[in-house]
């Protein structure tokens, strides 16, 4: 494929997602940002996490964005007293004719394509920790056997930031395998007007496929080969570096405030993040203000507040906000 084809491709890919935004917002109203953030995710391969209060519509927006995307869903509620067999799937002894007995597995919700899971805080870390493996290799390893799961297979969890009586904090090792942390505010006055006269009536507005699966994994496949100049590659290095208290790079304000900073997989998260923005956007490659805007939903999850810091009331949105501005400076001034 030649550069020009290339390019006529990447235009394409452009308008269908724009496609499926529409598509996408007619059963989930308004929240452009979540939308366009959750999207991304899908394109880029990876898992997101919704993070916002009971009733903003992330059940809904799961199920739009299924239909859109031509992808089998599954959901999983979360409670305290989920075992991992009731995500895996298990087997069972069955005994057949003659009275031969065999063991015979049963897929869990698992084996899918897009899997919600609801309120992911609220099972036990046993429970949380049977998607560790499926999150990052998109398998399951059961009795010994390993067990391809759909293709493409993504992950978008919800979680209460409030409600912290019977929850289990998610480990820094399954933070790290979402792409996103997308928090979910309320909505405008007018945005939860419209979403009144749109679902309250005797119909409501369906969502359409745009894609299919296969073609999913051909613009996944399309967004790696998005050309990425040089300074938006050595920006995504001195923001991510920058955001680590170990580093001598980092400024005085992240070493003061910061417990742990994120990894290299922050970084390789940015790089496919910044193209998706960029196609979403209707432009064929990224610039900073890319790096800049996504710096939030990529490392908010990936870094930790000291308790200090905490106790002076800081907050880790307004820090990488402060970093990601030091760093676009520093790179306009080179």
């Amino acid at each position: 494929m030649n550069d020009a084809e290339l390019l006529a491709q990447i235009e394409s890919l452009g308008l269908r997602l724009n496609e499926a935004r529409s598509s996408i917002s007619r059963r989930f109203i308004g929240q452009e940002r979540v939308v366009e953030l959750t999207l991304s995710a899908l394109i880029c391969g990876g898992h997101a996490l919704l993070v916002g209060l009971p009733g903003l519509g992330k059940t809904r927006l799961v199920d739009a964005l299924s239909t859109v995307m031509g992808l089998q869903g599954s959901r999983i509620q979360f409670t305290p007293d989920l075992m991992p067999a009731d995500i895996l799937g298990s087997e069972v002894l069955e005994t057949g004719e003659g009275g031969t007995r065999a063991f015979r597995f049963i897929e869990g919700p698992v084996f899918c394509q897009l899997l919600m899971a609801d309120e992911i805080n609220r099972a036990s870390p046993r429970t949380q920790s049977a998607l560790l493996q499926a999150m990052q290799e998109r398998e399951v390893t059961i009795a010994g056997q390993h067990r391809p799961l759909g293709r493409p297979f993504h992950v978008l969890a919800t979680q209460n930031p409030l409600e912290q009586e019977g929850t289990y904090p998610l480990p820094e090792a399954q933070l790290d395998r979402f792409l996103f942390q997308i928090d979910v505010p309320y909505p405008t006055r007018q945005t939860e007007r419209d979403i009144l006269m749109a679902t309250t009536g005797v119909e409501e507005a369906e969502a359409q496929a745009v894609f299919t699966a296969d073609e999913l994994l051909e613009a996944q496949r399309l967004l790696r080969r998005m050309p990425v100049g040089e300074g938006v590659v050595e920006m995504i290095l001195d923001l991510v570096r920058a955001c680590r208290p170990e580093e001598g790079e980092a400024p005085a304000q992240v070493k003061n405030a910061v417990s742990w900073g994120p990894g290299p997989r922050a970084a390789q998260a940015l790089m496919l993040a910044v193209r998706a923005e960029a196609l979403l956007d209707g432009r064929l490659a990224p610039g900073a203000q890319d790096v800049a805007r996504l710096a939030a939903p990529v490392l908010s999850h990936r870094m930790a507040l000291s308790f200090a810091a905490r106790a002076r009331g800081e907050s880790l949105a307004g820090l990488i906000d402060s970093v990601a501005a030091q760093v676009t400076r520093s790179q306009a001034a080179a």
